[in-house]
């Protein structure tokens, strides 16, 4: 990927936008690892999910407090579709798939989906239109994911699960994103709000099963604060609005197919999860998917 290059003519607030996107990926990528971690630790989803959405509910309090939990200028369809699709529910149903999923295909199932249901839902719903070389990328993308599950699918060690999990996290990410978009939010703004209403209901889910954060060393929540409340719960979030913002929803979503790439590589070097030719040419493929289908490496006409 290291050839690839701004070109001269691309504003400050698509290097903006391009640089929110980067940081979102590498981001994620270690939070596939750290979560896909977390599995062999005394710490279950509803405990993760109160580190990963009360930090920045608690760092953004001034903002949700401004703009009230239910905004009046926001419609509340568009609110619920943001919490569900970034929130508690994406969070609580992608965790439960990545804890018995390798990173590597964890990563290409649902970094790699994002950017097609994303594209699907732009199409269809608001008539969008994506160049020939958008198309291009896209198609690259699709083709890195069938790799991955015509390979997988031999593997019996891959639950069935994994193929309905996370592409249906993918379709609730692409969902928030285009709800995003047409909120009237700031990046931080939708971060506040998304956080607050996400850590109530992983409150409410506390209250009913039960919590095992007692019970966890304190490295392990430690690294669970950094990963998941302070990078992925609060920077990634901000980040990633930044680049829904400057380059649209499906450009923006499209980066997240970076993800697989580095996923790949974080388990095998860094969990010790077996790689070969086939995890790593789908991770290649839909990089270069990422690359074409965001315009990074296309010039303004």
């Amino acid at each position: 990927m290291s050839t690839i290059a701004f070109t001269n003519d691309k504003s400050p607030s698509q290097a903006l936008g391009y640089a929110g996107g980067t940081v979102t990926v590498l981001i994620w990528a270690t939070w596939f690892l750290v979560t896909r971690h977390s599995a062999a630790t005394p710490l279950g989803s509803i405990d993760i999910g109160l580190i990963r959405f009360g930090i920045p509910a608690l760092v953004l309090s001034p903002v949700w407090l401004k703009t009230g939990l239910l905004p009046k200028s926001v419609p509340l369809h568009l609110l619920a579709i943001m919490v569900s699709g970034s929130g508690a529910v994406f969070f609580l149903l992608t965790t439960l798939a990545i804890h018995s999923t390798p990173a590597a295909s964890s990563g290409i199932l649902l970094g790699g989906s994002m950017p097609l249901a994303a594209a699907l839902i732009g199409i269809t719903l608001f008539g969008e239109r994506p160049d020939t070389t958008r198309i291009a990328g896209l198609a690259a993308i699709v083709a890195g994911v069938l790799i991955l599950l015509t390979h997988s699918l031999a593997d019996a060690s891959l639950p069935w699960t994994s193929f309905l999990l996370l592409p249906a996290g993918a379709f609730l990410w692409a969902s928030y994103t285009h709800a995003f978009r047409r909120s009237g939010l700031t990046a931080v703004q939708a971060s506040a709000l998304i956080a607050v209403w996400s850590f109530l209901i992983m409150g409410v889910l506390a209250l009913i099963f039960g919590i095992s954060l007692p019970q966890a060393p304190l490295p392990e929540i430690g690294l669970q604060v950094l990963s998941q409340g302070v990078l992925s719960g609060l920077v990634a979030m901000v980040a990633y609005g930044t680049a829904v913002r400057t380059l649209g929803g499906t450009q923006a979503a499209a980066f997240t197919a970076l993800t697989p790439v580095l996923a790949t590589l974080g388990g095998g070097f860094l969990l010790g999860e077996p790689i070969g030719l086939t995890e790593i040419s789908a991770a290649v493929i839909t990089g270069i998917g990422v690359a074409l289908s965001t315009g990074i490496a296309a010039r303004h006409r």
